[in-house]
């Protein structure tokens, strides 16, 4: 299966956006680095919310099919967690705007989209 991405230059913006939104907790990174992602498919921005936890800790994001979506914000990621790093979260960041965009066959779906939008990102032009 071929899945169609944004070009590299927009997803190293997105990249930039969301580890500065991780850092600096500037709302206006956050919606930059959706709406880039919303813009190529022409989606309109999903509703998110924030939470301290999902599921007891177990979960770092949700995505309904009313395309609302759940995250853990990055200040309650950081605290009292040892394994979980700026990159885990903007990966599940990925993944939950994956559901998003291809709601169908949603989890294998998602962790491709997730996969192939941090593909290239490090690599010099």
């Amino acid at each position: 299966m071929r899945m169609i991405l944004p070009p590299l230059k927009d997803r190293r913006v997105v990249d930039r956006f969301l580890s500065s939104f991780f850092c600096e907790y500037k709302p206006l990174h956050f919606k930059k680095a959706i709406s880039i992602v919303c813009r190529f498919y022409h989606l309109k921005n999903p509703q998110i919310e924030w939470f301290e936890y999902l599921d007891w800790g177990k979960t770092a994001g949700k995505t309904y099919e009313n395309g609302q979506i759940y995250l853990v914000h990055p200040e309650n990621w950081k605290r009292g967690r040892k394994y979980y790093s700026e990159r885990r979260w903007i990966n599940t960041v990925y993944h939950e705007m994956g559901h998003y965009v291809l709601w169908a066959d949603a989890e294998s779906k998602a962790d491709k989209f997730a996969f192939r939008m941090v593909r290239g990102l490090n690599q010099q032009k």
